[in-house]
């Protein structure tokens, strides 16, 4: 972000920002319904690919409506194909190590379970005890059900997990270490690195969760060491409401690993229906069952938009225009009783910003009502702001402030009922 494109600069200065964006060309690769609306959630559900529509208008009246049954012949591969895509541009993992499957919560499940099998001696099971809740909630079913001490490690709410209160809490008892990249609320960014390295030390594994990072942290999971891996392709990876997730598991591992659901689709020789289940070799054993095929086809058109720019350069976007959020934040905000509840320092944050506020959740949907800027709401206090680099522009980042000034600013949150609705 060039000097002087702060809060005192004007409008123009975004103008200017956008103008010398050299993602500005994707913006026309998603759908824009409504012009006035400033979205600042994609974090949360990103835009709908153009192509997306007509991509699976095709596979429904060629594939489904035309080719019938035997359509199965290509669509059988494309849990395994997609993830192969995913791994090479965005996870930087190795062919054969991703997969498209169930949801993000489903496979938290598979992996932690074959993770723990792998390590009958061990039972204890670490967590952020800020950690996304559908984490820790089944933490905390397996820990009941196999009489596992899960220990949820305290960590701050704005800058995250301390690796030094993970390194102390790591001994010989320590099966496995569950932990998101990205704090869900904050955007808190962990050394992947780091982690893992210390698991390793200890002879434990870490299963990440990578749903706030995958499309615009680079990742690097073979060379960075983690074995474990499951995350969402409906955040800033595009695909579409509860487009099945993805889950990766390092290759020397694969053979080692049984995972608790058996379904057909990881059995070895899959059509010859035998009696008794024995899983295929390599990541198709971490499958389970026919995959919702439209839902995982709409992740085909997204991933053709992301392929188009490295990851590297969605983060060089996502940082200035975190950068750029801050600054207005702090300048037009923080008189109005806002605060930075996210890391200062642009290098530990993800892709979105916290700003926490007494009645954030009055703010937020008022916001939504009133102003037409969408972003969203976390408990207790925070207004979540969404940074998508492939479609956000500086100028929506300065027209939802603005907005968010304005609104805050004549108090006309103050007007609005104090309950929220189910969705924030």
């Amino acid at each position: 972000m060039s000097a002087g494109a702060g809060a005192g600069a004007g409008r123009e200065a975004a103008e200017e920002l956008d103008a010398a964006d050299p993602l500005r060309e994707f913006r026309d690769a998603f759908v824009f319904a409504d012009p006035d609306v400033i979205y600042l959630d994609g974090n949360s559900l990103g835009r709908l690919p153009s192509a997306t529509a007509g991509f699976l208008g095709q596979l429904v009246t060629d594939g489904w409506g035309s080719g019938l049954v035997e359509s199965w012949e290509t669509w059988i591969t494309w849990a395994r194909r997609l993830g192969d895509r995913l791994a090479h541009h965005t996870l930087g993992a190795a062919p054969g190590e991703v997969v498209l499957s169930d949801s993000t919560s489903v496979n938290l499940y598979k992996l932690a379970v074959a993770a723990l099998d792998a390590a009958p001696g061990r039972r204890t099971v670490l967590a952020d005890i800020d950690d996304f809740p559908t984490n820790r909630y089944i933490l905390q079913g397996l820990a009941e059900q196999r009489q596992l001490r899960l220990e949820t490690l305290p960590s701050d709410p704005d800058e995250g997990l301390d690796l030094d209160v993970l390194r102390r809490a790591l001994d010989q008892d320590v099966a496995l270490v569950v932990l998101s990249l990205v704090s869900y609320r904050s955007g808190a960014l962990m050394d992947m690195a780091a982690v893992n390295d210390a698991a390793v030390r200890a002879g434990a594994r870490v299963l990440w969760d990578l749903s706030h990072a995958a499309g615009v942290v680079p990742l690097r999971l073979g060379a960075d060491g983690a074995e474990l891996a499951v995350g969402s392709t409906y955040k800033y990876l595009n695909g579409g409401p509860g487009s099945p997730a993805f889950l990766y598991v390092r290759k020397e591992l694969q053979q080692q690993l049984r995972q608790p659901v058996w379904g057909w689709y990881g059995q070895r020789d899959q059509f010859r229906m035998a009696p008794a289940y024995e899983p295929v070799d390599g990541i198709d054993r971490f499958l389970v069952g026919t995959p919702p095929l439209l839902s995982l086809a709409a992740i085909e058109p997204a991933l053709d938009v992301a392929g188009r720019v490295p990851v590297t350069r969605l983060r060089e976007k996502s940082v200035q225009l975190g950068a750029y959020a801050v600054e207005l934040a702090e300048v037009w905000l923080a008189p109005l009783g806002f605060r930075l509840a996210s890391p200062r320092e642009p290098a530990r944050r993800g892709a979105h910003i916290a700003l926490a506020h007494p009645d954030a959740a009055r703010i937020c949907s008022g916001l939504r009502a009133q102003e037409r800027v969408i972003c969203d709401f976390r408990a207790p206090d925070r207004l979540r702001i969404g940074l998508a680099p492939l479609y956000t522009r500086f100028t929506d980042v300065w027209d939802g402030l603005d907005r968010l000034r304005s609104f805050v600013g004549g108090r006309h949150h103050e007007q609005l009922p104090a309950a929220v609705s189910r969705v924030t």
